[in-house]
């Protein structure tokens, strides 16, 4: 089964936001608490640039004009 990047973007950013509300989680099989977040950052800046590779895949961001 293939993983959705937004999918796991999404438990990510829930993960980051209950360790800084100071909730202990289970996220990934372990524990998360505060110290844990430099690593839930990490991880959540891997599926956002994931997430952002996949929707501009194909798309230069800009367009080209033609003048003649």
């Amino acid at each position: 089964m293939a993983v959705n990047p937004q999918d796991m973007l999404d438990k990510y950013l829930a993960a980051e936001m209950a360790v800084l509300e100071g909730k202990e989680i289970m996220f990934n099989g372990r524990k998360q608490v505060m110290s844990d977040l430099p690593q839930i950052i990490a991880g959540r800046q891997e599926w956002e640039r994931r997430v952002n590779n996949r929707r501009f895949q194909g798309n230069p961001g800009y367009s080209l004009a033609r003048f003649e």
